[in-house]
């Protein structure tokens, strides 16, 4: 993986396979506009003492469950074209219509957190991006300074 988006959102509980079934289908859009896999997690332990939970942060009520996922890219680029054609797309109006309607609101883009990602470090250990550079050279050692 080169970029993802991320995202975190609630859905209402009695509304969750509803939700399920068009986030498939929506899954399925993104990868013809490039992304190499989608994925979409159930909050299960959001708690954590010290930290700003998960709950909060999207203002979850307690009929809803968070959602957490994430979209893989070979890079931004790609990203970013999908980001244009992906909203785009009628197929996608088509879907998401029914979990936008003002009598039944399942999915509320005002509360869902979002962002997207480059990489810093792999499930290997392998760095990814480069978190130092040379700022001169004195003899045969390097000065270095952190980014």
């Amino acid at each position: 993986m080169d970029y993802i988006d991320g995202f975190v959102l609630p859905i209402p509980k009695v509304h969750l396979g509803e939700y399920q079934n068009v986030a498939g289908k929506v899954a399925d859009l993104w990868k013809e506009y490039g992304a190499t896999a989608y994925w979409e997690f159930v909050g299960d332990d959001l708690t954590f003492e010290g930290t700003k939970s998960f709950v909060t942060s999207v203002e979850a009520k307690e009929d809803e469950i968070i959602v957490f996922g994430w979209v893989a890219f070979p890079s931004k680029e790609v990203r970013d074209f999908a980001n244009l054609k992906v909203p785009e797309d009628p197929r996608v109006a088509a879907l998401i219509a029914p979990l936008t309607n003002p009598d039944k609101v399942i999915f509320d883009a005002g509360r869902m957190v979002y962002g997207g990602f480059k990489p810093l470090i792999q499930s290997n250990g392998q760095m990814q991006m480069n978190i130092t550079k040379k700022t001169e050279s004195y003899g045969n050692r390097e000065a270095k300074e952190d980014l």
